[in-house]
């Protein structure tokens, strides 16, 4: 039996109106045109405008919002219906596209996510955790996957500002890049009322298993579990940190002993000079506070992942 004709608010990213990705779009507001559905298409010039026209967009009764993009415009749609009920699609375009791959939607086919969009649509949402940050620039913001908070944040931030190449290995060059820098910092940890004191060069708090297009950083970490993982590398020499970065990418890091994770409901996070980074985009200087928020996401995606 066909859908009832749903009211869907189409966000597309500002930078996929050029490029490999400018078809992108329409085929997405097409397909679901085609399927009955009342189309809301939005776009603008930048990210900052397109927040905009997206939340006046969903003043009205919608049904569902999409984005067309990576995982920044993931993080638009989270901090825009985080909590309301309304769903999230995703149809991945950008670079590393780690929420999207978390959910089980594919990346680099088209094609075949707006076949999940579709298909969800029909079958209902996937109901999923979000996190809740409190600190930093904003009083309050969400993100879906994962807060990076040390060397991480440092890649992500150089990853952000390179123009080539496109796709994950991004990621891999500005690792390689920011390791000439790579030092220890001391943290303040408090996981659900524990004050914890680590020294440490990389240190991420995960709700999604992967960054940087498939770092698998937290191969355990659930979107439906309600807690928090949070993953600490203990001091290493560069030399030790090349040889270890494989293991990354397979989760087989997971058992060494300078590799240690600790869940909760509510982490803070706290370093002097640290800039904390979720889901791609900046959140602002530490301390972060974080708070899993069981169930406060839907998502376009098969439940059955």
């Amino acid at each position: 039996m066909a859908t009832p004709a749903k009211r869907i608010v189409v966000a597309i990213n500002p930078n996929a109106s050029f490029g490999r990705t400018r078809a992108v779009g329409p085929a997405v507001v097409a397909a679901l045109r085609a399927r009955g559905h009342d189309v809301v298409p939005q776009s603008a010039p930048d990210y900052e405008g397109l927040v905009r026209v997206v939340r006046s967009a969903l003043a009205a009764p919608t049904d569902a919002l999409v984005v067309v993009g990576g995982d920044g415009m993931v993080n638009l749609g989270v901090n825009l219906v985080a909590g309301t009920g309304v769903p999230l699609g995703i149809v991945p375009t950008g670079t590393g596209n780690d929420f999207a791959t978390g959910l089980g939607i594919p990346a680099g086919d088209p094609d075949a996510a707006i076949a999940v969009l579709t298909a969800a649509l029909e079958a209902g949402p996937r109901v999923i955790d979000a996190a809740r940050v409190t600190g930093g620039d904003d009083p309050e913001r969400w993100f879906a996957g994962v807060l990076s908070a040390g060397f991480d944040a440092a890649v992500n931030d150089r990853a952000n500002r390179m123009r080539r190449p496109r796709g994950a290995s991004r990621y891999v060059l500005a690792l390689l890049a920011e390791l000439a820098t790579l030092k220890t910092r001391h943290y303040v940890l408090e996981i659900d009322g524990e004050r914890i004191e680590v020294d440490s060069g990389l240190l991420s708090v995960a709700n999604n298993t992967t960054i940087g297009g498939g770092m698998r950083i937290a191969p355990d970490a659930l979107l439906d579990d309600g807690l928090l993982d949070v993953f600490i590398v203990a001091p290493v020499s560069r030399t030790r940190f090349i040889r270890l970065f494989p293991k990354v990418f397979s989760g087989t890091h997971a058992g060494l002993d300078v590799v240690e994770f600790r869940r909760g409901r509510r982490v803070t996070v706290s370093s002097p000079g640290v800039v904390g980074y979720a889901d791609g985009e900046r959140f602002g200087e530490l301390p972060l506070t974080v708070e899993v928020v069981p169930g406060a996401l839907s998502v376009l995606a098969d439940r059955s992942i």
